[in-house]
């Protein structure tokens, strides 16, 4: 038994959530006459994470986890469902014509669907007879599993993924989903779907519980995994019957910080003009703080500031880093060595302005930090 989450390794609670005796060992595992002597059902101790909460059964998988098996085939309804669930899907993302994959596809019963609703559908399976009949009856499936961020599909990469009834199957969970990432494009979309857990609870389906399914996802904890792991989660909502819940996700992408640099350039332009107004070394700065010295440093002014100013005496004495300038009292602003004083003291700029008034008048040229750019101060003239 694991004592830890598959997932986030963090401790299962100790008691478990409910034990059901003699439960079939597999849903595969229907035994011969003459296996019966041998079949006496296993227990099945359902645990929560005490970390993120997923439920889980902490048991060794089945023999046949990495196989997609839908006994059941296809029936008109199902059919008629995903059909429109597909064609729906594929509109709204601009999937027709693109390449989307199928993580788990079986005997393609659902891979030629996403075909005929416009997607140019590929697949991927581990069992090699599934695999077989998916070729003959010629669909683009290649034999293998996802393992994990380091598995890479050579018809990759991806526009869509669908995995579906699958993901609840595989200890690693998180590691596939982050190998179906690797193998996608950038803003490419995927349906997730899983065993409804939350119907379960709400109708008291006691006997939904199966080696089979490692997990059991309610909407929360299905959309945790889904967003600790690389994606997006766009919906999540309950669908057939109530039985499955269904995430239409998108790939996750990086953030643009381009506008951060944009507005280095935009703050660089109004120090540079309110600077060169001065001599150099006739300009200080008020204010030793964490924004403050990173400005100095990263619009390289060190050479045309003469000290920085600071009312906290632990601060007085030392230098700013990396920019080396000396940082003094308030005092020093009396020995007439600056003509311009700029303030970078955050929330207490405009009261840091204010005390220069008071104390100096119109003495010096006063800017404040504000909104991004430096602005005039009642202190005296500003840029």
């Amino acid at each position: 038994m694991h004592a830890t989450c598959r997932i986030c390794t963090h401790p299962l609670l100790p008691e478990p959530l409910l034990v059901q005796r003699r439960m079939p060992a597999a849903a595969q595992g229907l035994p011969t006459a003459e296996r019966l002597a041998e079949d006496s059902g296993v227990d099945l101790a359902l645990h929560q994470c005490g970390g993120c909460g997923l439920v889980q059964l902490p048991i060794e998988p089945v023999p046949y986890w990495r196989e997609v098996i839908r006994a059941a085939g296809i029936s008109p309804e199902m059919r008629a469902f995903r059909l429109d669930q597909f064609g729906r899907w594929i509109g709204d993302h601009g999937l027709a014509g693109r390449k989307v994959l199928e993580v788990g596809c079986g005997r393609g019963e659902y891979l030629a669907l996403l075909g005929e609703a416009g997607a140019d559908a590929f697949g991927i399976e581990h069992a090699g007879a599934a695999v077989d009949a998916c070729q003959a009856a010629g669909l683009r499936v290649r034999q293998g599993f996802i393992d994990g961020p380091e598995t890479r599909l050579e018809d990759g990469p991806f526009d869509g993924f669908a995995i579906l009834n699958f993901l609840e199957h595989i200890p690693s969970a998180h590691l596939t989903l982050r190998g179906i990432a690797a193998n996608l494009a950038p803003g490419a979309t995927g349906l997730v779907e899983v065993p409804d857990f939350d119907m379960i609870l709400r109708t008291l389906l006691f006997a939904e519980f199966i080696p089979d399914h490692l997990f059991y996802f309610t909407r929360q904890s299905l959309t945790h995994l889904l967003e600790g792991n690389g994606f997006d989660v766009l919906e999540c909502r309950s669908e057939w019957h109530g039985y499955v819940l269904s995430a239409t996700v998108r790939k996750r992408a990086p953030l643009d910080l381009s506008p951060l640099w944009q507005a280095q350039a935009g703050l660089q332009a109004t120090f540079d003009a309110f600077l060169d107004r001065f001599d150099a070394g006739r300009v200080a700065i008020w204010g030793a703080g964490h924004q403050a010295l990173a400005l100095i440093s990263l619009l390289g002014i060190a050479p045309r500031i003469r000290f920085v100013v600071d009312s906290a005496p632990f601060k007085q004495g030392r230098f700013t880093p990396a920019s080396h300038l000396p940082i003094v009292a308030p005092e020093r602003l009396d020995t007439g060595e600056v003509d311009a004083v700029i303030v970078l003291a955050a929330s207490y700029s405009d009261e840091v302005a204010r005390l220069i008034a008071q104390r100096h008048g119109t003495r010096f040229q006063v800017a404040v930090l504000r909104d991004n750019a430096l602005h005039a101060s009642d202190a005296g003239e500003g840029p």
